[in-house]
């Protein structure tokens, strides 16, 4: 090639990669003008447009310090992001991941420990004036000289749900409403021979899907008939007409039972009790103080299984850990040796455990482990119930997790084993250590310089492993009336309180154990990582 091509061949990728450089700052240079300015522009609209909106519904439910502090950082926002000023660059930076670490970081947090100190559960999701509303309906009931009405839900003119009701002993025909029942002609209405009704004149009956979507509402929706009485939907074709059992005095803000003049009075933890401590439904959310974690105390019935799930959550966490560490240093050990055949394939299957989705290995072993058709009694010949005795699941829960963590520690092992200056060995040997001392005297403290923070990392990992527990054995098997497994260790118990399905959910006295899982756990790490300073003079 002649001298004047290489020279053209260097001019020319000299200037493509000039072109190249330029290509991130003539974008920059683009979007700085007045079509950054544009997109902007429009982007803090659709901010405001949303702080708006999210401003409406809180005031709406008057939560006034949210609205407050909303209206307050969208000022801000718009005068950081408008401003010329070359201070506010660095707070256009900071503010996105600020908002999403409130978002997603703080807020959920604060919301946690917000309902520990509450009495938030089954009979206690309503605020007081719904409770008490529902109380209202709980206590109307049928009287011997009550009304029965045929029914046909529709809709007025507003759209608003309403009641076409005919009278089954003198045919008159009414429309009621949550504020009133109001008479109608009766020939405004049209009944079939089987006396149902099939059209009422300036209303639309509600029909097929749409009427059985409406079954929740309709058990709630009360027609008032007079001062002491009601009318309430049986179904989807009938109404009754219910006399309360109980008389709500506002300025007392008390109920009272008509029949003996019981009295129900507010006891300040989100119910309406009596003298001999009878309660009634529904309750309300209210705030109360550090009760759920007293429970946690002096309350056997959540005493008990909170200690016995403690004891098993720490030991379950420290044989995992500790187990893996040993398979996991031996096998390191094991496959350090240089000249080794087939050295790269025995390393690569020992990691095939780790580099599986740990959910789906979970659900092959509790199928594995089945004591009916699972593959290993059928290869031991046994017939052990690794799942369904509450000795063996322990075991099997313990075996499973160490098969899913050892090669974590091999691989982190390996790598350190192979840090460690081979000058540091030679000289060992010199001085007369055997196999054991050199191991014990110069391998493990350097290795557990570079491992002890992981292992410590790793005990606070299964010491909330809920996968592994809920996974292969959903906490059990059940040891009685406890909500508690044989198995279940904090974070799954927790859950079960929370939302175990037929056992009632109690979302505060399950904050308060979350936050408490949170201070056991931040306690053991910082006393672990302060007991590891003293691997630091071995370096």
């Amino acid at each position: 090639m002649s001298p004047r091509a290489v020279r053209t061949r260097r001019s020319l990728r000299s200037s493509a990669g000039l072109t190249a450089l330029s290509l991130p700052a003539r974008a920059i240079s683009f979007f700085s003008g007045t079509v950054g300015l544009v997109i902007k522009i429009a982007l803090l609209s659709v901010l405001n447009a949303l702080a708006v909106w999210a401003a409406v519904i809180l005031a709406d439910h008057r939560k006034w310090i949210a609205v407050a502090v909303l209206v307050a950082a969208t000022i801000a926002i718009d005068i950081v992001y408008l401003s010329p000023l070359a201070g506010a660059v660095p707070l256009k930076f900071l503010i996105p991941g600020t908002v999403f670490l409130l978002a997603f970081q703080v807020a959920p947090i604060a919301y946690n420990v917000n309902v520990a100190f509450t009495n938030w559960s089954t009979g206690h999701i309503l605020v007081k004036h719904e409770a008490i509303e529902g109380i209202k309906r709980n206590s109307l009931s049928e009287s011997a000289n009550g009304k029965a009405y045929t029914m046909a839900p529709a809709r007025d003119a507003q759209g608003k749900l309403v009641l076409i009701l005919a009278d089954d002993d003198s045919g008159a025909t009414f429309v009621g409403s949550r504020d009133k029942l109001t008479p109608i002609p009766r020939n405004s209405v049209r009944r079939n021979v089987d006396g149902e009704i099939v059209s009422a004149s300036g209303f639309k009956l509600i029909r097929e899907n749409e009427l059985f979507k409406l079954d929740k509402e309709l058990q709630n929706f009360t027609v008032p008939a007079s001062a002491s009485s009601a009318i309430q939907p049986e179904g989807l074709t009938t109404a009754l007409e219910l006399t309360p059992t109980l008389r709500y005095d506002s300025k007392a803000d008390t109920f009272v039972r008509i029949k003996d003049g019981v009295v129900f009075r507010d006891n300040g933890r989100g119910s309406f009790t009596s003298g001999n401590g009878e309660e009634l439904e529904p309750g309300w959310k209210t705030s109360v103080g550090f009760s759920n974690f007293s429970r946690l105390i002096h309350n056997p019935i959540v005493r008990r299984p909170f200690l016995k799930v403690f004891a098993w959550t720490v030991s379950y966490a420290t044989l995992t850990v500790m187990i893996s560490f040993a398979l996991g240093l031996f096998l390191a050990i094991a496959l350090d040796k240089s000249g080794m055949r087939l050295q790269r394939l025995y390393r690569s299957s020992l990691v095939i455990p780790y580099a599986m989705p740990a959910f789906l290995s979970l659900l092959v072993w509790g199928g594995l482990l089945n004591d009916d058709f699972g593959v290993v009694n059928n290869l031991l010949h046994v017939d052990i119930p690794w799942l369904f005795n509450a000795n063996w699941a322990k075991v099997s829960v313990v075996l499973v997790s160490i098969w899913l963590t050892f090669p974590y520690f091999f691989l982190v092992s390996l790598g350190a084993l192979q840090s460690i200056p081979a000058e540091l060995t030679e000289a060992a040997k010199v001085d007369g250590g055997g196999p054991w001392q050199l191991f014990r005297r110069v391998t493990l403290p350097l290795l557990l310089v570079a491992v002890a923070p992981l292992m410590i990392a790793s005990f606070a990992f299964n010491f909330n492993n809920f996968n592994n527990i809920y996974l292969l054995t959903q906490g059990g098997p059940g040891t009685g009336d406890d909500v508690a497994g044989a198995t279940d260790i904090l974070i799954s118990y927790t859950y079960k309180i929370a939302f175990a399905a037929g056992k009632g959910q109690d979302y505060g006295l399950a904050s308060a154990i979350s936050l408490v899982i949170f201070f056991i756990v931040a306690s053991i790490s910082a006393a672990a990582f302060w007991r590891t300073k003293s691997l630091e003079n071995v370096r």
